[in-house]
């Protein structure tokens, strides 16, 4: 099998996956994904996808993470990973579409507005 790739996306992250047939090693940026994701709860979402289709230990993940927060790239990795099981066996898609593991969250941070402190927030009304 040759190399497949995709791109998530979550708020600023982006995340370019590499999917080839290997033994379940993910590799982000260059690091091991327990090292480069300490907190558990991140480790989890990253292999949701793989872990749903039982396939965790058929494929080698390269990972290249910019931008973004933890949390963002850790779902951005979990979309890309879902796009590149997609395009390696169509058959996949009804089970994550039906997790959810193939929607863009399009949820992005609301611009400042001038003449306020933050995007919604006032500053305090005075009177006098």
């Amino acid at each position: 099998m040759e190399v497949i790739n995709a791109i998530g996306r979550r708020k600023a992250a982006v995340a370019r996956v590499y999917l080839s047939d290997g033994k379940g090693q993910i590799t982000i940026n260059d690091r091991e994904y327990k090292q480069y994701f300490p907190n558990e709860i991140l480790q989890y979402v990253v292999l949701q996808p793989l872990n749903l289709l039982n396939v965790a230990d058929k494929y080698d993940i390269t990972v290249t993470l910019d931008g973004g927060g933890f949390k963002g790239q850790a779902e951005a990795v979990r979309l890309a990973i879902s796009r590149a099981l997609i395009k390696i066996d169509p058959e996949f898609k009804p089970k994550l579409k039906a997790e959810g593991f193939t929607t863009r969250d399009p949820r992005e941070v609301e611009r400042k507005k001038p003449g306020r402190p933050k995007a919604r927030k006032r500053f305090q009304f005075s009177k006098r």
